[in-house]
């Protein structure tokens, strides 16, 4: 099983604050989605901004894997134009 483990970052000066840090999961793993496809537009509206910047996985929380593979897939939307390039 997983486990929720937590990260606790101090910050000193006046306001000193916990902050407390959670390791993100990936987005396709849990839910055993076994391909990510250029067809489902709904999902992959979730890893791009609004201006059409695509979502690091740093901030979405998606594995290398699966980032290199959504990237592959959202460019590839863009270009039969599912997904805008830019936004207006």
């Amino acid at each position: 099983m997983l486990e929720k483990k937590r990260m606790v970052k101090k910050i000193k000066g006046k306001d000193a604050k916990k902050k407390i840090l959670r390791k993100k999961v990936c987005k396709f793993t849990p839910e055993e989605i076994e391909t990510i496809d250029y067809k489902d537009i709904n999902r992959l509206r979730y890893f791009v901004t609004e201006r059409g910047k695509i979502i690091p996985s740093r901030i979405s929380g998606a594995s290398a894997h699966s980032q290199r593979h959504l990237v592959r897939q959202i460019k590839r939307a863009r270009q039969i134009a599912l997904l805008p390039f830019v936004a207006e």
